[in-house]
C-alpha cells in the first residue's frame, strides 16, 4: 500500500499536520494568529505566524434560552435568527496533542465567543526542496513581477 510517507519527488515531501478552522471576526484574525504564535511558530518551511485567512463571509446562529446571547443582550428573544460577517482562519500545527491543547487554550483565550467554530482536521502539508537561489522562471525573484503587492 502506498503512503505518503514514501513520497520523494524532486520538489519537496509531505508531513502530517492538523489543520485548525477557525470561524472568527475579521478585525480578531491578528489577536488569535499573535496568541496562538506565543504557544507555537505556525511555522511552514522557512516561514512563522503562516495561516489562511477566507474572503469575508456570514455566521448565522439561533442563540437558545440561557446562552451568552440572551444573558448579555437587553431584548434579546431566544430562537431569533442573528447573522454576523465572519472569516475562516486556517493554520496548520504538528499532530502533537500537547502542541494542540496549547493552542486550543490559546484560541478559546483570544476569541469573541464562548464557543467559538473550530474544526480540527488530519492532513499533509507540502514542504518544498527548498532553494533559495533556484533560477525557476516562475519563482517571483525571477519572474520579472517580483511579489504581489501586500495588502496590510
Amino acid at each position: 500500500m502506498n503512503s505518503l510517507n514514501q513520497y520523494k519527488a524532486k520538489s519537496g515531501t509531505f508531513v502530517p499536520v492538523w489543520t485548525l478552522e477557525i470561524q472568527t471576526l475579521p478585525e480578531d484574525t491578528d489577536r488569535i494568529l499573535d496568541e496562538v504564535k506565543k504557544v507555537y511558530p505556525l511555522r511552514f518551511g522557512r516561514y512563522q505566524r503562516n495561516a489562511s485567512i477566507s474572503a469575508v463571509g456570514k455566521e448565522t446562529a439561533q442563540p437558545e434560552p440561557g446562552s451568552t446571547t440572551t444573558t448579555h443582550v437587553d431584548a434579546f428573544e431566544a430562537g431569533t435568527t442573528e447573522t454576523y460577517p465572519m472569516v475562516e482562519l486556517k493554520i496548520s500545527i504538528e499532530r502533537d496533542l500537547e502542541t494542540l491543547e496549547k493552542v486550543m487554550d490559546a484560541i478559546h483565550y483570544s476569541h469573541h465567543y464562548e464557543e467559538p467554530v473550530i474544526f480540527l482536521r488530519e492532513d499533509w502539508a507540502s514542504r518544498a526542496a527548498y532553494n533559495p537561489q533556484s533560477d525557476n522562471p516562475n519563482r517571483w525573484w525571477n519572474n520579472g513581477r517580483g511579489l504581489p503587492e501586500r495588502i496590510s
